[in-house]
């Protein structure tokens, strides 16, 4: 007799449905499973006898063969427990005469016959919406595949609730659909922070525009309170982005809260220890995401961001440029998106006293130059806002005004990412940070005298061709934010000074100690400064 089911296993961020077909026949007893089962598939023979035998039902003492279809996809998930558990007692003859060919069963089975949850719920649930099927899932999973609209779902969570349900005894629940109530993320708040005034333009700036930052400054110059400030000035995601994201948690087996979706834009800040297939991800079957891709449409916050090794460092290059990354393993191609905003802080030096007016620095030029090293200059030509947080004095911290709550910044740059949006709806992009060439060239149009600033900045600083882009697009940004149309000589050289470290950068330091009025001046202050005053 011949028993017929449908499961899912993924393939990346993709569920892929599989049809698990059963036979059981003369010859001796025992289970095969063909079709490139992975380990956790295997396993399912012990899991399935046990959950049958001690769910009351009968496990058939004859020759099982259980084959899972298409043959040339890998299965790896535990998901498939339920759907080759339901075929082998179908194909015994012990479910009822409801039609399962409309289902997906997804579930891991205990030795008790009880149904837990696995990983990669939403795409899966996602996948059942697209050709028009329903959802078996545990009570864990559910609030992840009621998420999906058009969706019918069904909760189960014993494997004698299924018979009785194909049998026509009970009805299996369908979970509730609620839309969660979403707030701002939690965070400092932006007054709370005395003085920086620069470092908040340029944070503001980043959460508008979705611009990379590095802070730099020394030990207890307030660079990690400021990058979190971040959080609470990003706005909610859409709804379109939020299950973007929230299919990436979910493969991950990160993703839970109410409603089953994440609506905040994703925080990671990972160990500098990590490995490189944790940052950008990697493993055998399935192929998991990496931090790179749980921060899409987030914040990566890398602090103390010279301690990660070099050639983690240099793996961002791609995701930075591109917005996602690629992998291979056994012949299998898996891409994840990674479009992230890249916040790093980091000391100048080992003593963290480079450029400080005060107190000076006691490491020697070669010192310094070794710090930096991990920090190659590709990767910090990729980092569009590049800021001095300096250690402020006494005087300085008692005088400072008290800034706008994080509350009415907000407000700003969800204005300014309001306009980016309208302009650049046709190109399919959302932020500045997104523009190519192209809509570079179209949208950022320059007065005469920004054009001018422009280009003695371009030739004193020695950018790149790169450089000379993203020094645009933060520009127009920053014109954004003060509701302008055309990008004036101060947003221009402003995204000039965020462009540059100036005296920290470690060529600085072969000149030997740095003057004290060199450091507090700035290497780009003049550029930034309106005509008159200069």
């Amino acid at each position: 007799m011949l028993g017929k089911t449908w499961g899912c296993t993924l393939t990346g961020l993709d569920a892929v449905p599989v049809r698990v077909e059963c036979d059981v026949g003369a010859g001796l007893p025992g289970v095969q499973i063909v079709g490139l089962p992975g380990t956790s598939v295997k396993e399912a023979t012990a899991r399935v006898r046990s959950a049958v035998r001690n769910s009351g039902l009968d496990f058939p003492l004859r020759r099982i063969t259980v084959n899972l279809a298409p043959a040339d996809v890998h299965k790896a998930s535990p998901g498939l427990d339920l759907p080759v558990a339901t075929a082998i007692l179908a194909a015994s003859g012990q479910l009822g005469g409801r039609d399962l060919d409309s289902w997906f069963l997804v579930g891991e089975l205990g030795l008790d016959g009880r149904v837990r949850a696995v990983d990669g719920i939403l795409p899966m649930a996602i996948t059942a919406a697209r050709l028009g099927k329903g959802l078996v899932v545990s009570a864990d999973g559910a609030p992840q595949a009621a998420a999906v609209d058009g969706l019918e779902v069904r909760i189960l969570n014993r494997l004698t609730d299924l018979v009785a349900w194909s049998r026509g005894e009970r009805e299996l629940p369908a979970p509730p659909r609620r839309v969660p109530e979403v707030t701002p993320a939690e965070g400092p708040d932006l007054a709370d922070v005395r003085g920086h005034q620069l470092p908040k333009r340029a944070l503001v700036c980043a959460a508008a525009g979705g611009h990379h930052l590095l802070l730099v400054g020394p030990p207890g110059a307030g660079k990690t309170v400021l990058a979190s400030c971040l959080r609470g000035l990003l706005p909610p995601l859409s709804r379109e982005e939020s299950l973007e994201v929230s299919r990436i948690w979910s493969v991950a087996g990160l993703l839970g809260g109410e409603g089953g979706l994440l609506h905040q834009p994703p925080w990671r800040a990972p160990h500098p220890h990590l490995g490189r297939a944790a940052l950008v991800g990697g493993g055998r079957h399935p192929v998991r995401p990496g931090e790179v891709s749980l921060a899409h449409l987030g914040v990566l916050f890398l602090d103390e961001m010279n301690r990660f090794a070099g050639p983690l460092l240099e793996s961002l290059r791609g995701p930075l440029e591109e917005g996602r990354v690629t992998l291979g393993r056994l012949g299998e191609g898996v891409t994840f998106p990674a479009r992230f905003m890249l916040v790093g802080a980091m000391n100048p030096c080992h003593c963290g006293r480079l450029g400080d007016p005060e107190y000076p620095c006691t490491c020697t030029g070669q010192q310094v130059r070794q710090y930096w090293d991990r920090l190659s200059g590709p990767v910090l030509d990729r980092i569009d806002l590049q800021v001095e947080v300096r250690r402020m004095s006494w005087e300085e911290w008692r005088d400072a005004p008290a800034g706008p709550p994080s509350r009415e910044v907000r407000s700003l740059v969800l204005l300014a990412r309001e306009r980016q949006t309208r302009r650049l709806r046709r190109a399919g992009k959302r932020l500045n940070a997104e523009m190519g060439p192209r809509e570079v060239s179209a949208f950022c149009r320059l007065t005469p005298e920004a054009e001018r600033v422009l280009a003695e900045g371009f030739a004193r600083l020695g950018l790149s061709g790169r450089g000379y882009y993203r020094v645009l697009k933060v520009a127009r940004t920053l014109a954004d934010l003060d509701g302008r149309g055309e990008v004036g000589v101060e947003h221009v050289g402003q995204a000039l000074q965020f462009r540059c470290l100036g005296l920290l950068r470690p060529e600085a330091a072969t000149a030997g100690p740095v003057p004290p009025e060199a450091a507090a001046a700035g290497p780009v202050r003049a550029l930034a400064d309106p005509p008159a005053a200069r």
